[in-house]
């Protein structure tokens, strides 16, 4: 599985992926990590957490990949092919504000990336999603329609699923990402809110 920090890539194997996990309470993974500082914010919050950012762009993790803690991890790969390392490592999943492929698979559905989100969770994970209107709107769906339909199709796959949360410019000025602070202050503050958990099968 192939990482980065600051601009130097290498690999990590199983064995010492499992090492890491076990000097750890718990095991965030954030898919589609954009810059990743969301990743390094709470990898400084919760230094008893490993907390694994997960994007296929190296670029955008360069500089905070350089500056984050020993506890945070930030993996180059797709979010439609999850490396099989991360298999069942995950008591926490988020998505903030997915684009292109990664939201149109929410919607799709496409099978790969929800196999794949069940596969990184040990049994009851959490799982957390905020939604932007202009992401849903490129696909064609309102932001009501499209977090209501991605939640159904979360259901669907095995995550009991809350009702979905409208959230606000003061919801979205509150939130430690770089997309969520330009929503915030841009034409269309909205933003929708998804969390459930791993039904036990």
């Amino acid at each position: 599985m192939e990482i980065i920090r600051g601009k130097q890539a290498s690999f990590i194997d199983g064995l010492a992926l499992a090492d890491m996990v076990s000097r750890h309470a718990q095991v965030h993974i954030d898919i589609g990590t954009g810059d990743g500082r969301y990743v390094q914010h709470l990898a400084r919050v919760h230094p008893t957490a490993l907390v694994i950012g997960l994007d296929a762009c190296r670029e955008n993790l360069h500089a905070s990949s350089q500056r984050a803690p020993d506890n945070a991890l930030f993996v180059i790969a797709n979010a439609l092919a999850l490396p099989v390392e991360l298999r069942g490592l995950a008591t926490r999943i988020t998505v903030n504000f997915p684009w292109g492929s990664l939201i149109e698979g929410l919607l799709t559905p496409d099978a790969a990336l929800l196999e794949g989100l069940r596969g990184i969770c040990r049994p009851g994970a959490a799982l957390e999603l905020r939604l932007n209107g202009g992401a849903l709107a490129e696909c064609g769906w309102s932001l009501e329609a499209g977090a209501e339909r991605v939640r159904m199709v979360l259901h669907a796959q095995g995550f009991a699923m809350r009702p979905v949360a409208q959230w606000t410019a003061c919801d979205l000025k509150t939130c430690p990402t770089t997309w969520a602070k330009r929503l915030a202050f841009g034409r269309d503050p909205r933003a929708a809110y998804l969390c459930g958990t791993l039904r036990n099968r």
